[in-house]
Order: structure tokens, then sequence, then C-alpha cells
């Protein structure tokens, strides 16, 4: 198993499984927030790349969770009373 982060395994850890273009967002959000850029994810040591996308998955999970619950929320609001 290779220790380096190419862009190739960068596209292929955000895009697998992926649910949208918000998840990839959130990604890129949750690492410019450490100082990080998607593509300096290469330069660091692998298993700190690798902690770091895992942390940044997660974000992004969270974060697409907290939408869908709104969404949902949202749809229930707007529904008619039905008694």
């Amino acid at each position: 198993m290779s220790k380096e982060l190419s862009a190739r395994n960068l596209d292929e850890l955000i895009t697998h499984g992926s649910q949208s273009i918000l998840e990839r967002r959130y990604i890129i959000e949750f690492l410019y927030e450490k100082g990080y850029q998607l593509a300096d994810l290469k330069s660091l040591p692998f298993y700190e790349g690798k902690r770091l996308m895992i942390e940044a998955c997660r974000y992004a999970s969270l974060k697409l969770a907290e939408v869908e619950a709104r969404a949902q929320f949202r749809d229930e609001i707007r529904r008619p009373f039905s008694a």
C-alpha cells in the first residue's frame, strides 16, 4: 500500500460514496479552517493527511445530516394540518 496521498487518491476519498457536491464543499471548508487546502494533503505525511481527511469527512457528514434534518423539518411544518 502506497504511503502517498496523490491527487487521484484524494479525489477517490472525496467522491467515493459522495452524496453531493455539498459534501466536497464541507470537506474543503473544514480543511481551510484548519489552515490547509486539499492540494496540501499530498505534501503531508501519509497518516497526518489521512487523519485530516477522516476528520474532514466526519465534519462533512455531520453538516449534511444537519442540512437534511432542516429540510425534513421544513417539509413537516409546511404540510397541511391533518386531524
